[in-house]
């Protein structure tokens, strides 16, 4: 048996953080897993506010929900996530970053770094102490390695004031994807 994908361990990671009544965000919609998951974590006494900046991704994102039928906790904000503190009000108890394209769509339309910083920025200062950040930097297209590097530098520059876990692939490469978790610490 081999590792699971990055994708499964920031949901275990989130799995062991989560609980119901929580409110949370998903800063990159995509075709809604995160969402779906999220969703399911904080139960229907929770809310997820999920962020896509392109209408297929939203329109996904709707469709998973409501098959998975959760669609009720959930609100998909038509904006990018730097948008966050526009919609969401502190307290958040996590954020889920899956950042690049929308898979099967337009390669070209990607996460930048400015606006992944940005939201960042607004999560942990929505977040509620203890609240628990995940982002998971692809580096294998087009602007990939350069948002890795923003990312790896915001928390290098945080990294006395958060715990901050990283994991890899190792065995994949150079572009391996990169998986940090964030906390905000208790005080």
């Amino acid at each position: 048996m081999g590792f699971p994908p990055l994708t499964t361990v920031a949901h275990q990671w989130m799995a062991t953080h989560l609980s119901p009544g929580q409110q949370v965000v998903d800063a990159t919609a995509g075709n809604g897993h995160d969402t779906v998951f999220l969703a399911q974590q904080v139960g229907t006494s929770g809310h997820v506010t999920a962020f896509d900046v392109q209408a297929p991704a939203c329109a996904a994102t709707r469709r998973r929900l409501a098959s998975a039928n959760v669609s009720d906790r959930v609100t998909v904000v038509h904006a990018g996530h730097e948008t966050m503190r526009n919609h969401v009000e502190a307290p958040i108890h996590a954020a889920m970053f899956n950042l690049g394209y929308l898979p099967r769509h337009d390669h070209t339309r990607i996460t930048h770094p400015d606006t992944t910083v940005a939201a960042l920025n607004a999560a942990c200062a929505l977040m509620t102490e203890g609240g628990l950040i995940t982002v998971l930097a692809y580096r294998g297209h087009d602007g990939g390695p350069e948002e890795a590097q923003r990312v790896h530098d915001w928390i290098d520059a945080r990294v006395d004031t958060l715990r901050i876990l990283q994991s890899r692939t190792y065995s994949a490469g150079p572009d391996a994807p990169l998986l940090w978790g964030i906390q905000v610490p208790a005080a």
